[in-house]
């Protein structure tokens, strides 16, 4: 291909925009190092990278998510969070060095599952609309 034309690779990307943000991730791949996957035939690295979109040798699929990947700075992994442990507050009887806990200080929770949680939201009925708001 002696010339490639925004043309040539308009049909693979829709958005000119986003070809542009394509082929110049791929372009600063090669001049890292990156491996071509077609001739070079004496071009340079933008060249090559809207060749490589237009001969489809590369999907822009791919290449659009390692273009997202490397612009993430912080990648934030969702773990379930371990419980807190639960601390009673009470005093010692100085007479038998028993704790002595009152009915204030215990504390007990209704443990609910986030999938129970997410179904009783989901059964959750809209207000009807009324004159009065």
């Amino acid at each position: 291909m002696a010339r490639v034309t925004v043309e040539d690779c308009v049909d693979k990307v829709d958005n000119r925009f986003e070809l542009v943000l394509l082929a110049s991730h791929r372009a600063r791949q090669i001049s890292q190092g990156g491996q071509i996957t077609i001739d070079r035939d004496n071009d340079k690295n933008p060249v090559v990278a809207l060749r490589e979109i237009a001969d489809e040798t590369l999907s822009p699929g791919d290449l659009k998510e390692d273009l997202i990947h490397s612009l993430q700075k912080h990648v934030e992994i969702d773990e379930p969070e371990a419980p807190a442990p639960l601390q009673i507050s009470g005093s010692i009887d100085e007479l038998t060095g028993e704790a002595i806990v009152g009915a204030e200080d215990l504390v007990t929770f209704d443990s609910m599952s986030e999938e129970d949680l997410l179904a009783g939201i989901e059964g959750l009925v809209a207000p009807e609309k009324s004159d009065d708001y």
